[in-house]
């Protein structure tokens, strides 16, 4: 049963940064790509970002690029998103999510986290 837990959201001003952490569990991690993905309040979700299960390739959308960096750990069982030069448009519910296969594919993440709220002030 896969399991994926985030943390590391919060209130931050504009400008700052945050670092969000999501660790995996149930399944051989490395062999699975990982997205971030992000829902702001009576808006639809939508991707964010994402990494092969190697961690060689990584994707963006035009929105963070720049700003955000995907990575992950193996060893640990942990994807992060570095998030700088926060704006109030990045306010939203973020989620993690498991992919079925080691590249990205899109709509292939099926598997979801419960999600981290990140609030960045004006």
């Amino acid at each position: 049963q896969v399991q994926l837990v985030e943390s590391g959201g919060g209130l931050v001003q504009a400008g700052g940064s945050l670092r969000l952490s999501c660790v995996a569990s149930g399944r051989t991690f490395s062999m699975y790509a990982m997205g971030w993905f992000r829902q702001a309040p009576g808006k639809e979700r939508e991707f964010v970002a994402a990494i092969s299960g190697s961690g060689t390739s990584t994707y963006y959308a035009d929105s963070v690029k720049g700003r955000f960096t995907n990575s992950r750990d193996n060893a640990k069982n942990t994807v992060y998103l570095q998030m700088n030069s926060l704006k109030p448009e990045d306010t939203a519910v973020y989620y993690c999510a498991q992919s079925e296969y080691r590249m990205v594919v899109a709509g292939s993440f099926h598997y979801w986290g419960q999600g981290t709220q990140v609030t960045v002030a004006a």
